[in-house]
């Protein structure tokens, strides 16, 4: 018997936890550690930070799940992760030992470096937690009762821009709904050295297409920007040039703001040799295992992925929904490989597939595979991708009610988009 850990119970760990169940053999135990009792579905955030969702509709307990499953549920929550000795210590003082250990943390939000940052005694709110949803929805509230500016983006060294981009479109569309949209001037400010770069080197003209989208909603924006302190009701941002020389100082007014930060590891691994590298992310090969402790293997936003190349301002790449399901499919296929007395022998497609949510209509794009060149490069917009995001949520927390594995982009997102997978296992172009 084998003592499986999977460590987080976010959108890579609790669907590695069913696959993982399917893939193990019968007498192997599984253990879910995470810091919370729920599962939170976070592509709907931005949705309760304006009061279209309530948290209840996108928060699940997870003990019962996991036990209708015959998976095991702590959550107290890892206080650290000691590879070499095949243990994970608990924030209660207690140690489970594991014979496999998958890491699925997600990140831990880096607030802190800048100065004012933040809703923990910062000035600026989130879309990263629904608990920070939760607060940004109540001032989201006070704010339409007494509007002016908003400033809205993703700070220097940032991996997740499409929620800052949704965020912003789902504002302007409620504050039109409230026919207040005329009192509030809008700034969308990204450490992205052009509008619609989205961490990818851009997606199809999504260029042209976010800069249009953002001016038809008179949405200003400021490129290449270094957030570099942020005040109750003014943000500091100096904008670089392609050299990422200062080029311009900003002091943003705003009564309402919304930042991305950007993401380092979390505590339980950070810092330990040849797991993770210097920003905490974990280290991980063509199959979703870690070199130097081969019986860690690593999924989601907590993996390490270098970014497409050299930016003025540091970007980071986002890791979307359908990398992550591809990255838990492999790594499950392949420790039951190993369970099995046989080698790893499945790789994760790294493509990017993204719904974007703008309130009333939305942005699809396909990048295939995620880093440039790619075989597929396509970006469009309408309204049936907000339609098609409200059908994914629905179809995802569903999916995590009943405990199953089955993989919600290949069954669901791909053929929304046209999209078909191969014999080989690659997927064509969309057909939209």
């Amino acid at each position: 018997m084998a003592h499986i850990i999977i460590l987080g119970a976010g959108i890579g760990g609790v669907p590695m936890a069913f696959e993982m169940r399917e893939q193990a053999r019968k007498e192997d135990r599984i253990t879910v550690i995470s810091n919370s009792p729920v599962f939170h579905f976070v592509p709907s955030n931005p949705w309760v930070a304006v009061k279209w969702r309530d948290r209840s509709d996108i928060v699940l307990d997870l003990d019962p799940i996991f036990s209708r499953k015959g998976i095991g549920f702590i959550s107290t929550g890892a206080a650290r992760v000691h590879p070499a000795e095949n243990r994970v210590e608990l924030t209660d003082g207690s140690s489970l030992t594991y014979d496999y250990l998958v890491i699925a943390t997600g990140p831990e939000l880096a607030f802190d470096e800048i100065d004012g940052l933040g809703p923990h005694g910062g000035f600026t709110q989130s879309v990263c937690h629904v608990d920070h949803a939760v607060t940004a929805s109540e001032r989201w509230e006070a704010f339409c009762a007494n509007p002016g500016p908003i400033v809205v983006g993703a700070v220097q060294g940032a991996s997740c821009y499409g929620p800052a981009y949704e965020y912003a479109a789902i504002m302007d569309t409620d504050l039109r709904r409230r026919k207040i949209r005329d009192r509030v001037p809008m700034t969308f400010v990204t450490a992205e050295p052009y509008i619609g770069h989205l961490g990818l080197g851009g997606v199809g003209d999504s260029k042209g297409m976010m800069e249009s989208i953002l001016r038809s909603r008179h949405i200003d924006w400021v490129t290449n920007a270094r957030v570099t302190k942020v005040e109750d009701g003014q943000m500091h941002v100096t904008a670089h040039d392609e050299d990422g020389a200062p080029k311009r100082d900003h002091v943003l007014p705003f009564r309402y703001s919304m930042m991305l930060p950007a993401f380092r590891g979390v505590k339980a691994v950070a810092g330990i040799e040849g797991l993770t590298n210097p920003r905490g992310f974990i280290l991980v090969d063509k199959h979703q295992q870690n070199a130097t402790y081969p019986n860690v293997f690593s999924v989601g936003v907590c993996v390490s992925i270098p970014p497409v190349g050299p930016t003025p301002v540091p970007v980071g790449v986002p890791k979307t929904g359908y990398m992550i399901e591809s990255m838990v499919t492999a790594a499950a296929h392949n420790i039951g490989n190993l369970l099995r007395g046989k080698a790893p022998d499945r790789q994760a497609t790294w493509n990017a597939i993204c719904l974007a949510d703008f309130g009333d209509s939305g942005a699809a794009f396909v990048a295939l595979p995620q880093i440039p060149p790619r075989n597929v490069n396509w970006f469009s917009e309408g309204w049936w991708v907000h339609a098609a995001k409200v059908a994914f949520e629905k179809y995802f927390l569903h999916k995590v009610r009943k405990g199953t594995s089955e993989p919600v982009y290949e069954k669901y997102v791909l053929k929304a988009l046209g999209i078909t997978k191969l014999k080989d296992g690659h997927i064509g172009a969309p057909n939209p």
